[in-house]
């Protein structure tokens, strides 16, 4: 079980574009209270699989296969923090847009957070393997639609209610999945960042001259 006691205030404020100087009375007012509200909306919930990396369906395109090269099993993953998470941004928008923005931004926050602690999950259980970062459809060239395939895979709508729709979007909206390669000798550091992925042309982080730390 995956439970997050509070909400990194420094990766909020990145997606919102905001340094913490530029932080006053007002808007940490208004942080507070949307990290109170989606502590309590919070409900987390993941499922994973370990899987032998050859001949592995989900294995597609050059970017994934550079991504598994030496992993001998993949791990596929799938995490949302809830249909209440939602519910809330998407009321919020009604009443108050700053509102609603800068809960969206902590719920960003608050999905990247639970995908740390679901690596720490996973590591635990594949001890003695050495782990890649997470690689999600739409790196690279690795489809968007794979997705769907994912959550079938993983049986994601029945266990945890999540799934995608005909566009590949995730339902509840603050959802990821992703691979890990899996191998039993140490791994080369991958190459990670702008130049391989598919978001750089359209990245906001990118416009605003910074990175999404991918």
């Amino acid at each position: 079980m995956i439970k997050l006691e509070k909400i990194n205030r420094a990766e909020t404020l990145r997606y919102l574009g905001n340094s913490s100087a530029s932080v006053d009375g007002r808007m940490t007012a208004l942080l507070d209270k949307c990290e109170g509200e989606l502590l309590g909306a919070l409900n987390i919930k993941y499922l994973y699989k370990i899987l032998p990396a050859k001949d592995c369906p989900i294995i597609v395109g050059e970017s994934a296969r550079a991504h598994l090269e030496g992993c001998d099993r993949l791990c596929a993953v799938c995490l949302t923090l809830g249909a209440e998470v939602d519910k809330l941004i998407r009321q919020a928008s009604v009443r108050d847009m700053a509102e609603a923005v800068a809960l969206d931004a902590m719920a960003s926050s608050a999905v990247e957070s639970a995908l740390c602690e679901l690596d720490e999950v996973i590591a635990a259980e594949s001890r003695g393997s050495f782990l890649t970062w997470r690689f999600s459809p739409g790196y690279g060239d690795y489809p968007l639609e794979l997705q769907r395939e994912l959550l079938t895979m993983l049986d994601a709508q029945r266990k945890i209610g999540l799934c995608a729709d005909d566009s590949s979007v995730l339902t509840p909206s603050k959802s990821v999945t992703a691979i890990m390669g899996l191998s039993g000798t140490p791994l080369e550091k991958r190459r990670q960042g702008c130049a391989v992925c598919n978001m750089k042309e359209k990245c906001k982080f990118r416009k605003a001259g910074t990175r999404c730390e991918f």
